[in-house]
């Protein structure tokens, strides 16, 4: 079936649930219920408060109707006529009244009931067989938090029921390895009410990961010459209105203090780039300082939607790769090329490059209100980024209007195990933010010119980055990164003194994350458990090994390896931590 079929299919199968809840809950009011990539969806105004029991009570109620083998019409009125159609739906209203006044006002009918839709449909309901629907959640009216909550029905519905099956099991799958849920098993982060929505709190295994990974990113960085800064969370509004944040992303800031009360307001920092322009304002410069590379782990603070909260993908507050780098337009290619080369290096290293595509994020001329600069700046800006994009035969879509306020930008993507799409890391070329700032550099012919400025990330957000890492391997992470590298499981008591010191070996060589499991347990219990915390290695000790001087060595992956000598386990263990092998 084609993609256009499917998502009319879908349309219909939302038409269908819609009107099995007008039959079970007649009170209920009508949102909007379109097809989406997964599916479809209807978002309602009730009292009553779906449950998954309701989802099936519905979902029994849209069978019945598709067996009921309805017409599924569609017809138009004036706009006076389809407002008293629509009088008793405040929602389809209100989509009546902000069309134009020549708009074509369609409607579908199926049965008693009727619907506001553009379409198109299938004929008959009949057409509407396998389907299932999963999900109930909340969403603001037309995506704005400042409207009422409604709630969402989310369903799909495929040709056949092979389809759909092969779809429900890929889904289990995905729920198993949903980094809400198994991140939270393996006890690596949490959310608290009590310190609020978009604020997790990461666990002792979740943090030592994030400190892995952000000790191999700087340690990379300072490899290719960045230089690392520090600088403060909060600023004045005066440093976000000089670089035009505060007229462009203020919304998105958590504001300290009242503009109308006190003379100085201040906001947490939704990023670093006017910061660390700071350091390269301390002293004059000239061409021989550049390119110069400036590079920070830096927790940033955005005031996202409650709507759009999400785990570890999309949260208020996280840490991020983040660096700036002024170069002349001489070094402007090698030096995005070169900052190309370290995300996809990292990203190769952690196993998530495959997964990934590349964005060409531009301005949209229609929209010049979200910008600063001029036409003439983003047509050269954006110029220069497509001959660098075209010349790195980078496989890269356009996504217009998803520029920075100041710059074009390579937005590298990747999806969730449910296939939405997220930005990982972006490169950015910026001509404008030097000017303002008043960053000059004297050319070798004695002029003062403003740097060309590449803002990015090496990895992007270290919070997004674990959820994603932790979806890829299902929790089971390479030995390098895994939070616990060795369970140390002796069999009974007379064993315990032989794992302490085969502990103490282990951290001798390096090898510090290593737990004994010396609890009165069946050893059967003990590697069931170990296994279910994804240790990669546990070191099974007996009597035998006692005698041999030997530890039995079991790997998460397959399972019983035999017998090895305590120094040939910690050569192989730390070869794999050293080259961050992906087994």
């Amino acid at each position: 079936m084609e993609m256009n079929e499917l998502q009319t299919l879908r349309h219909s199968a939302s038409h269908v649930m819609a009107q099995a809840v007008k039959r079970l809950y007649p009170n209920t009011k009508l949102a909007i219920g379109p097809a989406i990539d997964t599916g479809f969806y209807y978002d309602f105004d009730s009292e009553h408060t779906f449950t998954m029991e309701d989802l099936e009570k519905i979902e029994a109620e849209m069978k019945k109707i598709a067996k009921e083998n309805l017409k599924i019409e569609r017809f138009e009125l004036p706009r006076d006529e389809a407002l008293e159609l629509m009088k008793d739906e405040p929602y389809k209203t209100e989509l009546i009244n902000d069309l134009p006044e020549d708009a074509t006002i369609s409607f579908y009918r199926q049965g008693d009931f009727t619907d506001l839709c553009a379409g198109p449909h299938v004929n008959y309901t009949s057409k509407i067989k396998a389907f299932k629907l999963l999900s109930a959640t909340g969403a603001y009216w037309r995506g704005d938090e400042h409207n009422k909550m409604l709630q969402r029905i989310y369903g799909t519905a495929f040709k056949t029921k092979d389809e759909l099956t092969e779809y429900l099991e890929k889904r289990e799958e995905a729920r198993k390895r949903d980094h809400n849920k198994l991140g939270r098993e393996l006890e690596l982060f949490t959310t608290v009410d009590i310190i609020g929505q978009g604020l997790p709190v990461m666990l002792p295994k979740g943090a030592r990961i994030i400190q892995l990974l952000q000790r191999f990113v700087e340690d990379e960085e300072q490899k290719r010459g960045w230089q690392l800064t520090k600088t403060p969370l909060m600023a004045k509004s005066d440093l976000y209105k000089l670089s035009g944040h505060w007229g462009h992303y203020k919304e998105g800031m958590f504001v300290l203090g009242d503009e109308e009360k006190d003379k100085e307001v201040y906001a947490l920092r939704p990023m670093t780039c006017p910061f660390q322009y700071q350091a390269y304002l301390n002293r004059g410069r000239s061409y021989r300082d550049l390119p110069m590379r400036l590079n920070e782990t830096s927790t940033l603070f955005r005031n996202e939607a409650s709507g759009e909260m999400h785990g570890l993908i999309r949260v208020r507050q996280f840490t991020i790769s983040e660096g700036h780098l002024m170069c002349t337009p001489e070094q402007l290619e090698d030096e995005f090329k070169g900052c190309l080369d370290l995300t996809n290096y990292v990203l190769k290293t952690l196993g998530l490059l495959e997964d990934v595509t590349y964005r060409f994020s531009q301005w949209d001329p229609d929209d010049k209100e979200k910008y600063i600069g001029t036409p003439e700046q983003w047509d050269e800006a954006q110029g220069v980024m497509k001959k660098i994009l075209d010349h790195l035969e980078i496989p890269y879509t356009i996504g217009v209007g998803e520029a920075a306020f100041y710059g074009p930008k390579l937005d590298i993507q990747i999806k969730n195990v449910y296939g939405k799409e997220d930005t990982l890391v972006t490169i950015q070329i910026d001509q404008m933010l030097a000017e303002k700032f008043g960053m000059e550099y004297v050319d070798k012919d004695g002029s003062r010119k403003h740097p060309y400025i590449i803002h990015r990330t090496s990895l992007g957000c270290y919070e997004r980055t674990l959820a994603l890492l932790i979806e890829k391997y299902a929790g089971a992470f390479p030995a390098w990164l895994a939070p616990v590298q060795v369970k140390i499981l002796p069999i009974a008591d007379r064993h315990h003194e032989y794992a302490a010191k085969i502990k103490e070996k282990l951290a001798d060589a390096g090898i510090i994350r290593v737990e004994i499991d010396d609890r009165a347990e069946k050893i059967g219990y003990k590697i069931r458990e170990a296994q279910l915390e994804k240790v990669p290695y546990m070191l099974v000790l007996g009597d035998k090994d006692i005698e041999n001087g030997a530890v039995s060595v079991r790997s998460r992956k397959d399972g019983d390896i035999g017998s090895k000598s305590i120094d040939e386990f910690i050569s192989e263990l730390s070869e794999e931590i050293r080259t961050k092998a992906i087994k």
